[in-house]
């Protein structure tokens, strides 16, 4: 159903003639330019019961940190803020406003650009509201980066942001992606990008954060989104920041015994690298919205479906906008990691060596190469069998056009295109397409194509089409990660 869009002024006035709507603004960083819309658009008494700017950082350790000093454009203070004013409301008004009010808090806590024009300009956003008076409250939180080049601009974006999400919370709670949409009512991408959202509350346990967080991409709010080894939305630069980095790019549909080994010979030779930390290392699994539209429109379970056998696996999830690599790299340099490096297949690399995808760029492939191979990365290339001659295809003998040579020989001398070691040839025949359609024709055999772990997901749940019989073949699966993860899981299973 199409819906109205509504001016920033005219959602404020709609709020403020709800009588049964009232609460709180705390606003840290941005002045208080959401409580301002509320104030101008006429009738804000039955709306606002109080507005507060904890500008100086003293105030704001005082009121939301115990005295104690803390990161301040961060979830964990904006989490204090909504939970210190929402206890504040109610146990202030609660028995004197009657018994029909729905309370609320709205805060944020924000980075705007500074006179130097040179820091990250960010912020978090959050609501705590009732439904029904009386209620236990529900919470949206999200994170946004501020693009405008100006302060008063980024200003006034936070105001229309802040009313569109108060908005939003008691108009289309019921509706996830409306709401989304809705966030940038009278505003544009240009100027707001919104990088996560979570929300929870007994009138919001429907909701999946994680195809929330897909549909940010799909809607063009974000252009990549992550979720940890646990299924929880993280923000990326809290993931990502000064970190060592190894993405892995697939449709993971399934993952076959082919896939499992490039994860598995990939992060065994990240580990050897001098500058490896374990505890400063990410991997991530990345899936392409383009994959993931593959048969013309987004499938929320199928998604569901692969990103809960990732997780299975222990890994960490990105669904991304960027079809070229080089888009990719430049996507992670923004979080100043460390290290990056980036897992690819033969069949994949010749597409990334072809020069009729960079067309589009002033100095074709070779723009497109330096903004690739950065200083910090290095591409680990999986090799696959030459359909001609049987024979294994790696970097080393893989097909190039003439005048790429010396730039691909240059890249290969100075390690930025390394082949993965260890890998199990034997397995090199597998193709996920192939494996696919097996399972959708309930074919014999698929299941000693792909790991144990998997092939019980797959029909433990009915995966990619499955409809045959629940039993597992009978054999020894020599992959010990994955069995610790099938144990891990099945714990976890029985704790719930």
């Amino acid at each position: 159903m199409e819906r109205e869009v509504l001016s920033t002024n005219r959602k404020a006035l709609r709020l403020n003639l709800d009588a049964s709507i009232y609460g709180s603004f705390a606003e840290i960083g941005g002045g208080q330019e959401a409580s301002r819309n509320f104030f101008t658009a006429g009738g804000a008494s039955g709306t606002v019961a109080k507005t507060i700017s904890a500008y100086d950082k003293k105030f704001s350790d005082k009121l939301y940190n115990n005295n104690q000093p803390g990161r301040y454009v961060s979830e964990g203070r904006l989490s204090k803020m909504l939970k210190t004013e929402y206890d504040d409301l109610i146990s202030l008004l609660h028995k004197d406003e009657g018994p029909d009010k729905r309370y609320f808090v709205f805060a944020n806590t924000v980075a705007t650009i500074n006179y130097k024009k040179d820091n990250y300009s960010h912020g978090w956003l959050g609501i705590r509201f009732q439904l029904k008076p009386g209620a236990e409250p529900n919470e949206v939180v999200m994170h946004v980066n501020l693009h405008e080049n100006d302060a008063v601009l980024q200003q006034q974006s936070l105001g229309v942001l802040g009313v569109n999400f108060i908005y939003a919370s008691y108009h289309y709670h019921d509706r996830p992606n409306v709401f989304l949409k809705s966030l940038l009512d009278n505003l544009d991408r240009d100027r707001v990008e919104i990088t996560l959202i979570r929300m929870s509350g007994s009138d919001m346990d429907y909701v999946d954060n994680r195809l929330l967080s897909v549909q940010l991409v799909n809607n063009g709010m974000t252009s990549a989104t992550m979720f940890d080894r646990n299924g929880n939305v993280q923000q990326p630069s809290d993931m990502l920041y000064k970190k060592n980095v190894m993405a892995f790019r697939g449709s993971f549909r399934p993952i076959t015994y082919v896939g499992f080994d490039m994860l598995k010979t990939s992060f065994a030779m990240f580990k050897k690298d001098k500058d490896y930390e374990k505890e400063n290392t990410v991997s991530l699994c990345e899936m392409t919205l383009n994959n993931l539209l593959e048969e013309g429109k987004f499938d929320e379970r199928d998604f569901l479906d692969r990103a809960d056998m990732l997780i299975g696996m222990g890994q960490n999830v990105m669904v991304s906008n960027y079809r070229e690599y080089y888009k990719l790299v430049d996507y992670f340099s923004q979080f100043r990691i460390r290290n990056l490096r980036v897992v690819i297949g033969i069949p994949t690399f010749l597409n990334v060596l072809d020069q009729r995808y960079y067309t589009q760029l002033k100095g074709g492939i070779l723009e497109a190469f330096g903004k690739l191979f950065t200083d910090n990365m290095k591409l680990y290339v999986y090799p696959t069998k030459d359909s001609e001659t049987g024979g294994l295809m790696t970097s080393e003998n893989i097909p190039l056009d003439d005048g790429l040579r010396y730039l691909y020989r240059y890249l290969v001398e100075n390690r930025k295109i390394i082949d993965l070691e260890g890998v199990n040839t034997d397995k090199l025949h597998i193709k996920s397409r192939e494996v696919l359609k097996m399972i959708r024709n309930d074919s014999d055999g698929w299941e000693l194509l792909v790991p144990v772990y998997i092939e019980e997901f797959i029909k433990t749940n009915h995966l990619f089409g499955f409809s045959g019989k629940e039993e597992l073949v009978s054999r020894t699966d020599n992959c010990s990660d994955i069995m610790g993860e099938r144990t891990r899981l099945a714990k976890k299973k029985r704790k719930e």
